[in-house]
């Protein structure tokens, strides 16, 4: 149980995990769809940042859109340089496990990004999602520009009052400025396409989000 509450609480920079020389390596193209999961990519294709809970099922909810050009799994939010798996697991490197969306904004809004965000999971959990337990699996919103900082922003105040005419709790998600995007390890990419039985703990709330 101590250890459990321990990783709801983000460490101290000074006790973060000191992390790892060289990136992980991963095949460049998408399992799904063949298009690069890796830079550089092409005009006008834009980036965006999701934490929501455990990627594996997170990344799915974005894939399965054929507008979104690609996705990748990874790590961001926190400390550790270059972290594994099993570092972020020990909640000692602040970092979530984040989706990266790969988008055309001619093909896809992206506050058309955020109404999938909000209704993929419950942002209302602080450092879990569901019965995945930690900081790793916290809310977050990481944006690239200050349109983005903006829409996140109004979106959830928008979010919000909808959740709570619904009767439901306040929104936990955090959303600050990009930081450095480290990919998850290869197996990790694309993990429910490769395995189409394993798990996936993410759902909703049933809330629908009305974009602007």
């Amino acid at each position: 149980m101590i250890f459990a509450a321990k990783k709801r609480v983000l460490p101290a920079p000074s006790d973060a995990l000191p992390g790892n020389a060289e990136p992980l390596r991963v095949n460049p193209r998408h399992f799904v769809n063949g298009n690069p999961i890796v830079p550089p990519f092409p005009e006008p294709l834009r980036l965006a940042l999701f934490g929501l809970g455990c990627f594996w099922g997170a990344e799915r909810r974005f894939w399965t859109d054929p507008r979104i050009f690609s996705t990748a799994v990874g790590y961001s939010g926190g400390v550790t340089v270059n972290p594994t798996y099993d570092q972020v697991c020990t909640g000692m490197t602040g970092h979530s496990e984040v989706v990266r969306v790969i988008y055309d904004p001619e093909l896809v809004a992206y506050d058309e990004l955020l109404k999938l965000f909000w209704e993929a999971h419950n942002p209302t959990q602080g450092m879990r999602q569901g019965n995945d337990i930690g900081t790793q699996y916290r809310s977050g919103i990481y944006t690239y520009d200050q349109e983005q900082f903006d829409l996140a922003i109004a979106s959830r105040q928008s979010f919000q009052e909808q959740l709570s005419r619904a009767g439901l709790g306040a929104i936990t998600t955090e959303i600050l400025p990009a930081g450095e995007f480290y990919y998850a390890e290869d197996y990790h990419q694309q993990y429910l396409a490769k395995n189409p039985g394993g798990y996936c703990g993410l759902g909703g709330l049933g809330v629908c989000y009305a974009e602007k």
